[in-house]
């Protein structure tokens, strides 16, 4: 019964199908080809006379990643003004319906059979690979990441069950992609009847949630610190009357309708602008949210409505659940976790919110701007200068001089606020902030012989195996703190640490790193990432964990015994990202012994669950670093 079921055919048409240009710049030319579509399969046959001819080709149900329309080329004639695309894990297929009723029937019942399979794309390429290159984004790689968000991956995404962990073929890994919850219901009527971005889209199982009442607010988040005034300055407070109050939060924006809130979203006009508003169902709350991060130049706003689960915590992504808003809201402040992007800037309706060019910051990691003096530039990078100064004419100080306009206020805050939590001696020392008026200093330790990338260059040829292994090591403590404080540092690299004047190695730069709940953190559509030294999770998914760091550490330590060559240097980043996801690894370098090199491989490991944690590094390496100096002195 079951075969016969999975062997019945679902849909069958005679379809236009175009060839599927396996090399590279061969010519297309188009089929007619009569597709079958089953449980299993989707095949496709000669049909001549009537008549299924011969098999031509086939794909597995279970292998399809994407199913979606395909934009027109140029001047494409009448038989192919319909087509669409299968992304699987071989290969991709265009064909062309003969109408859009058609096509809207196939994408359909493909779209249900492949719900629920395990490497659903969450991004796609919505123009045709042709010449070479993909004309939505010019990418020149067929398995380069897609460059528009699937709208239909929120629908047919399903999260795997607990302890589900089976091995996977690359480029696929082991973890779960939490969507937020989004709605479709809007504040005021409307007449619409196109279906909403996919972030507004129903998923089905938030409109069943029970309407959620007002909790009582409790302000405390889970590393301390106080979430209430993120931009206010670097002190903490635990003043009675903040909490319970939302009207204390300079995000909340109490009774105003959708129009409103986009209007205001719109005038900031900032990635990540947001705010929370009373929704029309009375003790109900609406995130609003705006982003340039779609094929939008304008940009566009999104509104998520705050769900309740059965065990009466508050969610917008079903996996992040809080006992309270503005817990909700600072997880938010730093995860994604599928929403278009992180909550970035607070939108406030408040008339007398303090300008943010004004007084950044106060309390104890205010430092007075004259006590510090400029001596010498040590380097520049896109936020501005770093400057060797003196503080209080005795300490030697870096002074990251951040230039208005280069660094947004939230790329500050993120980067001083992480330093100031974290403290280990693998971690480049944190002194405070100059932020009242630009330039914006942030003061750190002054680590004499500067990146550990250019030492390695200039110096690394004076170095013993011992010493390669010890700078590793170090880093490696550096992380397992970072690891055991629940921070992801996200750029990693042997260019974002420093060598001191004894040699030791600290971790440092800190921008994107973030402090995470659950080990797992997924960035915004669109953020920047170092390929090279990204895991295939990373590039493919945009999710980051103390695993992904894991992975760059490994790169690191290639650095590290290769003396600062540039991994993967015969080949571009859209090259890399198809070579590791073929399970390509970067060889031996000739200073690493056989036992270093199967640390560093274990690193790049294709399922992350499977690479060790910085912890188990460090037991690894401690024995060699003896073994390796006796090694030394007997040679």
């Amino acid at each position: 019964m079951d075969d016969n079921m999975n062997t019945k055919s679902i849909l069958e048409e005679l379809l236009l199908k175009r060839s599927q240009q396996k090399k590279k710049m061969s010519p297309s030319n188009y089929k007619e080809r009569l597709f079958v579509l089953t449980k299993t399969n989707l095949s496709y046959y000669e049909y001549d006379k009537m008549k299924r001819g011969s098999r031509k080709g086939m794909i597995e149900i279970k292998k399809i990643r994407c199913v979606e329309k395909v934009n027109l080329e140029e001047q494409t004639p009448v038989e192919r003004q319909y087509p669409f695309q299968i992304v699987y894990k071989d290969g991709l297929l265009y064909v062309y319906a003969s109408n859009e009723e058609s096509r809207s029937q196939w994408l359909k019942a493909l779209q249900k059979e492949i719900r629920g399979n395990p490497h659903l794309l969450i991004k796609y390429h919505s123009g045709f690979f042709v010449d070479g290159k993909f004309l939505c984004c010019q990418q020149s790689c067929k398995a380069a990441p897609g460059c528009t968000l699937w709208e239909a991956y929120t629908n047919l995404h399903v999260a795997r069950k607990d302890g589900e962990n089976s091995p996977l073929p690359l480029p696929e890994p082991g973890l779960t992609f939490p969507r937020a919850v989004p709605f479709c219901k809007v504040d005021e009527p409307s007449s619409s009847s196109t279906l909403p971005d996919y972030r507004e889209a129903q998923t089905g199982s938030g409109s069943q949630r029970p309407a959620h009442t007002q909790h009582g607010l409790r302000e405390v988040c889970p590393d301390g610190c106080h979430p209430t005034k993120p931009r206010r300055g670097f002190h903490e407070s635990n003043s009675s009357e903040e909490e319970g109050n939302l009207d204390y939060y300079d995000w909340f924006a109490g009774n105003i309708s959708r129009a409103q809130s986009e209007q205001l979203l719109r005038q900031k006009g900032k990635e990540g602008a947001f705010m929370v508003r009373n929704s029309s169902q009375v003790g109900m709350y609406t995130v609003s949210l705006f982003s340039k991060a779609v094929n939008d130049k304008k940009g566009t706003v999104k509104h998520y409505h705050v769900h309740t689960n059965p065990e009466n915590k508050l969610y917008l992504a079903e996996n992040y659940c809080f006992d309270s808003i503005p817990r909700l809201i600072h997880y938010h402040q730093h995860n994604s976790a599928g929403m278009i992007t992180r909550l970035r800037h607070p939108v406030s309706t408040k008339a007398n919110k303090v300008p943010t060019s004004v007084s950044l910051g106060s309390g104890i990691w205010e430092l007075k701007r004259e006590e510090i003096a400029l001596l010498k530039e040590l380097g520049s990078g896109q936020f501005g200068v770093v400057h060797l100064g003196k503080w209080k004419e005795q300490y030697d100080v870096a002074v990251k001089m951040i230039k208005e306009g280069s660094m947004s206020e939230d790329e500050f805050f993120q980067e001083a606020q992480t330093m100031m939590k974290l403290s280990h001696p693998k971690l480049v020392k944190f002194y405070g902030v100059c932020s009242k008026k630009y330039p914006i200093y942030i003061v750190t330790e002054y680590i004499s012989n500067g990146c550990l990338l250019h030492y390695l260059k200039s110096h690394g040829k004076g170095l013993e195996p011992s010493q390669l292994l010890e700078m590793c090591c170090d880093v490696c403590e550096g992380m397992a703190f970072l690891e055991s404080q629940q921070f992801i540092h996200r750029d990693l690299a042997a260019r974002n640490c420093l060598v001191d004047s004894d040699l030791s190695v600290k971790v440092s730069d800190f921008g994107m790193t973030r402090y995470v709940l659950d080990d797992q953190y997924v960035s915004s559509v669109g953020t920047k990432f170092p390929v090279k030294w990204s895991a295939p999770e990373v590039f493919h998914y945009f999710k980051y964990s103390s695993k992904s760091d894991v992975w760059a550490f490994g790169i690191l330590m290639w650095e590290v015994f290769s003396l600062g060559k540039q991994p993967y240097d015969l080949y571009d980043n859209s090259q890399v990202v198809v070579k590791v996801s073929q399970g390509h690894r970067l060889y031996r370098p000739q200073l690493a012994s056989d036992t270093i090199y199967q640390i560093m491989y274990s690193c790049w490991h294709e399922l992350p669950e499977k690479r060790p944690t910085f912890q188990q590094l460090l037991s690894s390496i401690e024995p060699l670093r003896e073994k390796i100096s006796v090694e030394e002195e007997i040679g």
